[in-house]
């Protein structure tokens, strides 16, 4: 069963900023640190099997930081976070696109990094559902934005996960796209063992989640079960 744990977690990063002090400074700058950044600030919290979590909160007051702390882009500066579970981030889904390889490259190597072994019949399914034809064997830097967001589309949502991670509700392509891929993330939402969704649409995160957490300056100001 899937499971995550987090026990009194901060996260805290360098807040540099720019001084120059004379001429040569003024072309090389100069780093300083005025103080360490606070993303996240004392947060404990379990999630189970079965639970549908909606994050709100302001711009800045954390939820993309504990996403990333899941996703493992993050590491707590104190505390403690368990994992227990596959996990899929759909926070970036061109992270990890080569501009130099094909489609069909990338489809490869974008499996490899998910751990899912890149048989034929996995490929086919990716390229059949992307619809880029035979633009999946033309370099991605000949891509336009909307192939790039189709292609990684595809590739990262191919499986189920125990956990999945979405920040705002991804709908890409033109009108049949987004069609498939409507359906494809209600298919998500509906099977992975654990969802965190954040969205700044609260009707979205009542109608999709069963438990809604408001986050301000870092910390958990309100944490409620729904529907």
């Amino acid at each position: 069963m899937a499971q995550i744990i987090l026990k009194s977690v901060s996260i805290s990063i360098p807040n540099y900023s720019q001084e120059s002090f004379s001429f040569r400074h003024k072309i090389l700058g100069r780093n300083k640190i005025l103080k360490n950044k606070l993303l996240l600030n004392n947060i404990s919290l379990s999630i189970s099997d079965g639970e549908r979590v909606g994050l709100i909160g302001h711009n800045g007051a954390g939820k993309s930081s504990l996403l990333k702390l899941i996703a493992g882009s993050y590491f707590p500066s104190h505390g403690s976070l368990y994992i227990d579970g596959s996990i899929s981030s759909l926070l970036d889904i061109k992270f990890g696109l080569d501009p130099e390889g094909n489609g069909i490259d990338n489809i490869r190597l974008k499996l490899l990094s998910m751990q899912v072994y890149p048989s034929s019949n996995i490929i086919d399914d990716i390229i059949e559902f992307s619809g880029l034809g035979e633009h999946i064997f033309y370099p991605l830097k000949h891509y336009s934005s909307g192939m790039l967001l189709r292609l990684g589309f595809s590739i990262s949502t191919y499986i189920t996960p125990d956990i999945l991670l979405l920040d705002e509700w991804l709908s890409v392509g033109d009108l049949d796209f987004k069609d498939k891929s409507d359906s494809r993330m209600n298919h998500l939402f509906s099977n992975s063992s654990i969802l965190i969704f954040a969205s700044h649409d609260h009707d979205l995160l009542h109608d999709k989640c069963n438990r809604i957490i408001t986050l301000v300056n870092g910390s958990i100001s309100s944490d409620i079960q729904v529907n």
